[in-house]
């Protein structure tokens, strides 16, 4: 091998091992920066598209987030990101509400640079467990306020028990969360809301008491129903009485129960009727 062979193959074997790439998935977005090992600073050259890759020095860090929809998932369901929320009714009564808020991460590059150097890294959020501690604190606890001023407007059995309420409760949610977000972020790092409440739950003993004072309705309704019944049967009696006396009244009732057997008997028969005992 000539001596200039052999220099380009040491020098791309070189280039080779001092470099290194951030690769994108479908789903992600990327931020690949410069690192000068002499300065410590860090520049940013670009951002790497969904499913691409950026060749990068092997000092230089490369960080990857989000691109398709984002969910947090407020419920008892398993794996979800939080236990239901809970809010206090314009009656002082706290109850939980569960659902789920969907969004995207906003992938302008200058945007996604300033949530990177404000937040993201502050909460590793390319990770995992990042991403969930940062759920947390940017969307939890605005989504939290923002039911919660909104339940103020109403009593609990509006929100449980009205449609209508929980209708329009729902929307002044979704306006509420989306600026209390944006001001606790500091910045519209996310975007594409969408809202999916529960009917707003109070405690269980309170559901109990409830379900206790409706069913004393429904039986308070069929024991008028009965007193019509006994009072038009009363009635029809007096109707009865006046017209056949009270020894008719009773044959006729007898009778009406089987309980006396006629037999016709032609008029001048000789013909005796023994009664049984």
């Amino acid at each position: 091998m000539s001596t200039i062979k052999k220099t380009l193959a040491i020098a791309a074997v070189a280039l080779f091992a001092s470099a290194c790439s951030i690769t994108t998935d479908t789903n992600e977005v990327g931020l690949d920066y410069d690192y000068d090992s002499w300065s410590g600073e860090k520049v940013l050259e670009g951002c790497v598209p969904p499913g691409n890759r950026a060749w990068q020095d092997i000092n230089d860090p490369g960080f990857a987030y989000p691109a398709d929809q984002r969910s947090f998932d407020f419920s008892d369901s398993q794996g979800a990101e939080s236990k239901p929320i809970t809010v206090v009714s314009k009656d002082n009564l706290e109850m939980s509400v569960a659902g789920v808020a969907t969004f995207y991460l906003n992938q302008d590059c200058k945007t996604l640079q300033a949530f990177h150097e404000k937040i993201g890294q502050k909460f590793a959020a390319n990770t995992d467990e990042g991403w969930a501690r940062l759920l947390g604190v940017y969307i939890k606890q605005p989504l939290d306020r923002a039911m919660d001023a909104a339940a103020k407007k109403y009593d609990w059995k509006q929100l449980f028990a009205d449609p209508a309420i929980k209708q329009a409760w729902e929307t002044e949610v979704a306006t509420l969360a989306q600026q209390f977000i944006k001001e606790q972020a500091g910045s519209e790092f996310f975007s594409q809301f969408r809202f999916t409440l529960q009917q707003p739950q109070p405690p269980q003993n309170v559901r109990n008491a409830l379900a206790a004072a409706q069913e004393a309705v429904e039986q308070n309704a069929a024991q008028r129903n009965k007193n019509e019944q006994v009072k038009t049967e009363l009635q029809s009696i007096k109707e009865l009485v006046s017209v056949l006396g009270p020894e008719g009244y009773v044959l006729y009732q007898a009778m009406k129960d089987g309980k006396v057997q006629i037999v016709p008997v032609p008029i001048g028969s000789n013909i005796n009727v023994t009664p049984k005992n």
